[in-house]
């Protein structure tokens, strides 16, 4: 039985009337009991983030959850309420913080949110090596993180928090669902950092990050909106799958277009899948790939090594290509340039804490100098090869945090 707007209205102010109560007591705590009270000395602000939402007490902190709908309560460890409260309801779970040490589901996490913290060294446990963090393979190959049976809840009762992106799974008391993924637009996925940095006392150290990183993807935007062109080149991300192509319709691939100076394919076009069985749809279909200057591939592979021209050109099933200008300019893209063991690409991991990398690669793509090396594209127009991620390749001190990389700008 669905549930009635009114009822929905009822659960979230029960929970707001929960989160008055909590307050209040945070507040008497810190004015009657100076000893225990933990004051706040640094606060996240949301400024574009949509999925979640960020409010502050004495000695806790709360964060709504919009994508879940629960509300995590987390209560400084030097507080009385430390010891006397634990909630664990389909509504409100509660943690004690700075965490000791954190798990994540890394089938499909971007960790690398962890490495601008400083906070890698504290996940000690993962559920599985498919992940696209060099630093992240050296400390499970040292020993210093568990590999843990993601199957069963139970078995991560041993961490402060197991962080996961996929909602569905069942959840225990310690679960925090962080969800970057849900947001429109690049720079409120980056943001999600302060959502992690609230679980370690690190809000100075994620709006730090976030805010180099907001500023440089911001300028690298303006500089691109600048390019005078009396045409905007046209980028079509497409995809393969089963016989037919599809052009994809993701609001941030189309963000990242517009912001790297492109233009999208026309939102006229009401047609976006194609059968390469059928004639009809293949003639249409190479009728418009004649009519665009950039081509992001985004064909799933189980071996992105061996993703090629060729590939492609068998997948688009075209004998006469002279009218793809995409080709005759050497304009083919993919984003697995960055993998590991053919599984874990790091456009799901670096590509998500750090947008301004990603347009600055859209960018080089659509308005070509030949001399910036893309970080997440790689152009199979011109052969270009995979890169294999490895623990070897981690070369930095991984007790501090990771920098993030600011391109030069003007």
């Amino acid at each position: 039985m669905s549930s009635s707007p009114y009822s929905c209205c009822c659960c979230w102010v029960k929970i707001l009337l929960s989160l008055v109560v909590l307050v209040t007591w945070g507040c008497l705590e810190g004015a009657n009991g100076a000893s225990s009270t933990v004051k706040v000395s640094n606060i996240s602000k949301i400024e574009g983030a949509m999925n979640f939402h960020l409010y502050y007490g004495q000695t806790f902190k709360v964060i709504k959850n919009v994508v879940d709908g629960k509300s995590y309560l987390l209560i400084q460890n030097n507080s009385r309420m430390a010891t006397r409260t634990k909630y664990c309801t389909s509504r409100i779970k509660s943690f004690v913080i700075p965490l000791s040490n954190f798990s994540a589901d890394t089938y499909f996490f971007p960790v690398s949110f962890f490495e601008l913290l400083g906070m890698l060294e504290s996940m000690k446990g993962i559920t599985s090596d498919s992940v696209a963090s060099e630093c992240a393979l050296k400390l499970y190959e040292r020993g210093e993180t568990e590999m843990i049976n993601r199957s069963d809840p139970r078995l991560f009762a041993q961490f402060s928090a197991h962080f996961v992106s996929d909602t569905d799974q069942t959840q225990a008391c310690n679960f925090a669902n962080f969800a970057p993924f849900g947001e429109d637009y690049p720079l409120q996925r980056a943001e999600w950092i302060k959502f992690l940095g609230v679980f370690a006392n690190l809000e100075s150290r994620a709006n730090q990050v976030y805010g180099t990183v907001r500023d440089n993807y911001l300028c690298q935007a303006k500089v691109a909106a600048n390019k005078t062109r009396t045409f905007k080149p046209i980028v079509a991300w497409m995809e393969y799958y089963n016989g037919i192509w599809s052009f994809t319709k993701e609001t941030y691939k189309l963000k990242y277009v517009e912001d790297a100076g492109g233009e999208n394919i026309d939102n006229s076009i009401n047609k976006i899948t194609y059968n390469v069985s059928n004639a009809d749809d293949l003639d249409e279909l190479h009728a418009i790939l004649c009519t665009v200057d950039v081509v992001i591939d985004e064909t799933y592979t189980l071996d992105p090594a061996e993703y090629n021209q060729s590939t492609f050109l068998q997948n688009v099933n075209v004998e006469d290509n002279s009218c793809f200008a995409f080709l005759t300019n050497q304009s083919l893209w993919r984003y697995d340039k960055r993998v590991q063991n053919s599984t874990a690409l790091d456009w799901f991991d670096g590509a998500v804490s750090q947008p301004q990398l990603v347009l600055a690669d859209l960018i080089e793509a659509i308005f070509p100098t030949g001399n910036y090396t893309t970080k997440y594209f790689r152009n199979i127009a011109k052969g270009e090869r995979i890169i294999s991620i490895g623990a070897n390749m981690c070369d930095r001190d991984i007790s501090i945090p990771m920098e993030p990389t600011i391109l030069a700008c003007q």
